[in-house]
């Protein structure tokens, strides 16, 4: 039986420090390890941290290997070729978004694009650095697609779309083609750009590799995050198209709960992932997986394997999300008829037979196995949540994945919550993940919802249900209000529970009601959330008043 650890999730764009800009960086990271090591907090739970899109989501991400250079501390004895007086200035240009309550993400990567591009000219005009030399060579398996891409969304103006780019620039030979115009007209210009892509990254990993340095020297483990999918607008499937189906988008089926959108509760969630090839990355091996695992190894003690459910099956569109619009509206029939025939569902089977069960079980069987080889001595996690199939959970459990329980979700067959001291061992508990409402926003929401007279009595009835299993779980009064009382019996049952890992969101041990992301939406109200200034300044006292919880608990 592995050590109970007590985690704490918290984004790396969410924590402050003097001389920040605007954004979390890794020397916040850095002091919230040690927040952790003095509290008793085991692991740090963090989002994806690789380069996003335009839209900013971590989930999103331009490339399943590199990283994103929004989270670099950007200070001189940080970054070589950095001046203080750059900095300096750039804290000036951000005025007021250094200290907002939200991320502003264009004006933040401006602002450190000229920094890095600043710190580059230097460094480039020096004699150099054998490590960066050597990042090249050793990374060269991802790292000179990735910079190649990189060069041609500059060159189209930003976008990672390849699909807007220009015509000829579409296809890996066309691409490829223009890159060899442009060296033929500028050799010297093409090179200059492509080693600074290779620079930010080398400067990536090495502060990562600090942070998990640090982490080891404090006894603090890092937890990262794999999402399902990778974005279509990636280098990866840019480069890579056959081991992606690009006809297909994976998501999740319709859900009613999604009240402020149509198009999810009638046909679903379209996440715009491209399906994997499973059958060609088998033959060969999983390499493309592999390496994907491996680099987050090199940073995280921790994964978690966002949607590990599309291991096994996941619901399919047959139309990216740019067209949901031209379906909201229309009959299975009529959709049918748009697309050829295809409508969206499980693929590339359900689970409606025990025939189709034992085909799905088998097929994440080879590809979970494959992980945990990849992973070595790292721990896997599974996000299973959702419409999860009953074969699911035994299946992690044998491969020593744990997977997740929300306690107000898991009951027994009789519908009563299941104590804190039956879970499994082999299991993630915790009352919310990003794309949920925190601790307190959600006791606050349930009350209103059951007390209203004017809401439905379906979500009255559910809100009443959600609130009497949180108090049955942890042992206390689900007619009182958010308070003291109601946080520490929550936490603290939490805490107690038998789950190997047990973790809670930055928002809940700060009594906060912001939301992290919420899912469904697009916009800057997501994946933007700051700890408000004042409570940064208690963040220490804050971690160190659950010691006593974790202590009793046994997790320290």
């Amino acid at each position: 039986m592995s050590k109970r650890l007590a985690g704490l999730l918290l984004p790396a764009f969410t924590p402050r420090r003097e001389g920040d800009l605007g954004i979390g960086d890794t020397r916040s990271m850095r002091r919230w390890i040690d927040h952790c090591a003095a509290g008793g907090i085991g692991f740090l739970q963090l989002l994806p941290l690789n380069e996003t899109g335009s839209d900013d989501s971590p989930y999103n991400a331009i490339s399943s290997v590199a990283l994103e250079p929004l989270y670099l501390t950007c200070e001189p004895h940080e970054i070589p070729g950095l001046v203080e007086s750059d900095v300096e200035e750039a804290r000036e240009v951000l005025g007021e978004n250094v200290t907002a309550v939200r991320v502003n993400y264009p004006a933040v990567r401006r602002a450190k694009r000229g920094l890095l591009e600043k710190a580059w000219a230097r460094f480039h005009a020096g004699p150099g650095d054998v490590g960066f030399y050597r990042f090249k060579r050793e990374e060269a398996a991802w790292l000179e697609n990735y910079c190649i891409y990189r060069w041609l969304m500059d060159q189209a103006g930003g976008t990672e779309a390849w699909d807007w780019w220009p015509e000829d620039w579409q296809t890996v030979e066309g691409a490829m083609a223009h890159l060899r115009q442009a060296r033929e007209s500028n050799a010297a210009l093409v090179a200059e750009r492509l080693d600074f892509y290779a620079w930010v990254q080398w400067i990536c990993f090495r502060q990562w590799n600090a942070v998990r340095a640090h982490a080891d020297h404090r006894g603090v483990q890092l937890m990262g995050d794999i999402p399902i999918g990778v974005s279509r607008y990636s280098a990866d499937v840019f480069f890579n198209r056959d081991d992606f189906d690009l006809k297909h988008c994976g998501g999740a089926p319709p859900e009613t709960m999604f009240k402020h959108d149509l198009f999810i509760q009638k046909w679903g969630q379209n996440w715009g992932i491209p399906l994997y090839r499973w059958g060609k990355m088998e033959d060969e091996g999983f390499p493309w997986w592999r390496q994907r695992v491996s680099k987050l190894t090199d940073i995280f003690h921790i994964f978690r394997i966002d949607h590990i459910l599309g291991f096994y099956r996941i619901y399919s569109f047959p139309w990216q999300p740019q067209r949901n619009a031209d379906f909201l509206d229309l009959t299975k029939k009529q959709a049918a008829k748009l697309t050829g025939g295809e409508l969206p569902g499980w693929n590339p089977r359900p689970d409606d037979t025990e025939k189709n069960q034992a085909l799905n079980r088998d097929d994440g069987d080879t590809r979970l196995r494959m992980v945990v080889e990849a992973a070595g001595p790292s721990a896997v996690v599974g996000e299973d949540l959702g419409c999860v199939p009953d074969y699911v959970r035994p299946h992690l459990a044998s491969l020593d994945i744990a997977g997740f329980r929300v306690p107000h979700w898991d009951t027994d067959e009789d519908g009563k919550v299941i104590p804190p001291e039956e879970l499994p061992e082999c299991s993630f508990a915790t009352f919310a993940t990003h794309d949920h409402d925190s601790i307190p926003a959600m006791w606050a929401e349930f009350r209103r919802i059951a007390a209203d007279p004017e809401e439905e009595a379906e979500a009255r009835e559910g809100a009443e249900w959600n609130l009497k299993t949180m108090a049955d779980f942890a042992g206390i009064d689900a007619d009182q209000p958010y308070g003291d009382e109601v946080r520490d019996g929550l936490i603290g049952a939490l805490m107690e529970s038998r789950s190997r890992y047990a973790a809670v969101m930055i928002t809940d041990i700060f009594d906060l009601t912001d939301r992290i992301n919420s899912p469904g939406t697009v916009g800057p109200h997501n994946w933007s959330f700051r700890l408000p200034v004042e409570l940064e300044a208690q963040a220490a006292d804050v971690v160190a008043g659950l010691k006593p919880v974790l202590i009793r608990s046994q997790r320290v």
